[in-house]
């Protein structure tokens, strides 16, 4: 499912097929130009170790600190900022080593909502977080996505039970495809998967 993510956005071609955006085929656009039209937000976040602004700034080079302040407000970061002992000028340290695993995913979001990129693609997002941080990641994506193309790579059923269209993915096949309301009434493999994590405690409010 991370391959599709990652074919939309150009890390890798196709052996074939083909990918448009917009209705343009996507290996006749330059890669620079490419990806300047996404925003990525994917499970294993890179920072650098610099200050939180830094790290949000380089969502879009030369925006202003007020500019990188209401993206990381509305990306769910101002509270544990605020706690850390600088503010936004707090060092975090070599892949954001002094950081929660949520508040990374917060830095990233924040990133991508400072690009204001047409078309978000979220790979897992909130895969390994606990409860709580995954709820304030959850604030910050529906920020991030109000207006935008977005694909969404998720296992937990709940993260896409918004989405206008679901594409069910198995053994790297298209197993089953519809809303999530059409996908529910089929009884499917997509309506098992939201019954069992109902029942896990997986489908988390």
């Amino acid at each position: 499912k991370s391959t599709a993510a990652k074919l939309a956005a150009r890390f890798w071609d196709a052996d074939g097929g083909k990918i448009t955006l917009g209705g343009t085929d996507i290996t006749t656009v330059d890669p620079e130009k490419l990806l300047s039209a996404y925003s990525v937000v994917f499970q294993d976040v890179t920072l650098f170790n610099n200050t939180v602004m830094e790290n949000i700034r380089i969502g879009r080079q030369g925006a202003t600190d007020e500019e990188v302040l209401a993206a990381a407000r509305e990306a769910q970061c101002d509270e544990f900022v605020q706690k850390l002992p600088k503010g936004y000028d707090t060092p975090i340290g070599e892949n954001g080593s002094a950081l929660s695993g949520g508040e990374r995913q917060r830095i990233s979001i924040a990133r991508a909502l400072l690009k204001d990129a047409p078309v978000i693609l979220l790979d897992e997002a909130t895969a390994s977080l606990d409860a709580e941080s995954e709820t304030l990641v959850q604030r910050a994506v529906s920020r991030l996505v109000k207006g935008k193309t977005v694909l969404i790579i998720a296992h937990r059923m709940r993260t896409v039970e918004g989405a206008d269209k679901l594409v069910l993915l198995k053994d790297g096949k298209v197993a089953e495809q519809g809303t999530p309301r059409e996908l529910l009434e089929r009884g499917g493999i997509y309506a098992k998967m939201c019954a069992l994590q109902q029942q896990s405690g997986e489908w988390r409010i």
